[in-house]
């Protein structure tokens, strides 16, 4: 599903690069967990495997597809397989949760024109429906989005991904905003889409708990290289500890 090799970041023409070589495989239906101390680089290591930030060096296959190369139109097609939740849900305040996940299906399309000869409007309301019952929001359909509550705004968030029908959903700390509650509710939305979905799930996460619960495998950055490459039941809570210095 995702294979990374010689992944290398720097910023700022620093000599010192973020992480270096870092080289791992996610198979299909698999959760995988990368954690890390602040700083460590997971946030960009995540961007930098679909090049929302371009690695320095390294070789990214994605799906059975090498994109480290593509660009434009080809780089943007290769993308439509993937799902990409933020840790801020980035949704438009003003417009209702349906609004929002519609939006879901325009963000890699080329205009509103294909998107309407390829989709009808009605066909792309059904599914954007279906994306909202699948997060048990459905029923909140036409609520402005910022009259919801942060656990409720996220679920939208997962919505509009799955809008994008992805094979791999890419989630970036998807609760580190969220109180307990709503941040276990949103995992256990993650583990269902795995279970009964064989949606594959990469999400970076600071809770080790939720790595060693929802994950199977868990990656680990510390001093610029992916140090820990694991099954989770190999793994306490102990060991993860050391990752957060």
């Amino acid at each position: 599903m995702l294979q990374v090799s010689g992944l290398t970041k720097s910023f700022d023409n620093s000599s010192t690069p973020i992480f270096s070589d870092v080289s791992f495989s996610i198979f299909a239906s698999q959760s995988v967990a990368l954690i890390g101390s602040n700083g460590a680089g997971k946030s960009t290591l995540l961007r930098c495997c679909l090049r929302l930030i371009e690695p320095d060096a390294g070789s990214i296959v994605l799906d059975g597809e090498t994109i480290d190369k593509k660009s434009g139109r080809h780089l943007s097609k290769a993308r439509n397989k993937v799902g990409f939740v933020f840790q801020k849900h980035c949704l438009v305040p003003r417009l209702s949760a349906l609004s929002n996940v519609l939006h879901g299906n325009l963000a890699y399309s080329q205009g509103p024109r294909n998107w309407l000869q390829g989709l009808a409007k009605q066909e792309a309301r059904e599914r954007a429906m279906d994306c909202l019952k699948q997060v048990g929001l459905a029923y909140l359909a036409n609520k402005r989005c910022d009259q919801l509550s942060g656990g409720q705004s996220q679920r939208v968030a997962v919505a509009r991904a799955l809008m994008q029908q992805p094979s791999i959903l890419f989630a970036d700390e998807p609760t580190a905003s969220l109180d307990p509650q709503s941040a276990q509710e949103i995992m256990e939305l993650f583990k269902g889409l795995v279970k009964n979905q064989g949606l594959t799930l990469f999400f970076v996460s600071h809770n080790i708990e939720h790595a060693l619960k929802y994950a199977d495998r868990v990656l680990g950055l510390q001093e610029r290289k992916l140090s820990l490459d694991s099954a989770t039941h190999t793994q306490s809570l102990q060991s993860l500890r050391a990752f957060y210095g």
